[in-house]
């Protein structure tokens, strides 16, 4: 199972959060089932972890117009943008 990482600078990051907690909807359709974990930082940066059942689907869903929409709304500074797919692993 894939896991994904993504930073971005948003321009306020309890705005941010507020509208990214609506897009459930649009997760689903990128093929994302499982609890999404992220973090937000007092400089207006935001991490997330998804774990997509289905990485083409997901990778495919992130150049979509209506994820454009979402992140336009959230206030994300889609130049600031970087996905990580987490392809490496340190066991312990």
């Amino acid at each position: 199972m894939a896991k994904v990482f993504v930073t971005a600078e948003v321009e306020d990051s309890t705005k941010w959060e507020e509208g990214f907690r609506t897009h459930v909807d649009l997760f689903r359709s990128y093929s994302i089932n499982k609890p999404i974990h992220f973090s937000t930082h007092e400089d207006n940066t935001v991490g997330i972890c998804f774990e997509p059942d289905d990485l083409d689907t997901y990778m495919a869903g992130m150049d979509l117009p209506s994820t454009a929409e979402a992140m336009a709304f959230d206030g994300v500074k889609r130049e600031t943008v970087k996905i990580f797919v987490l392809d490496k692993e340190l066991q312990l």
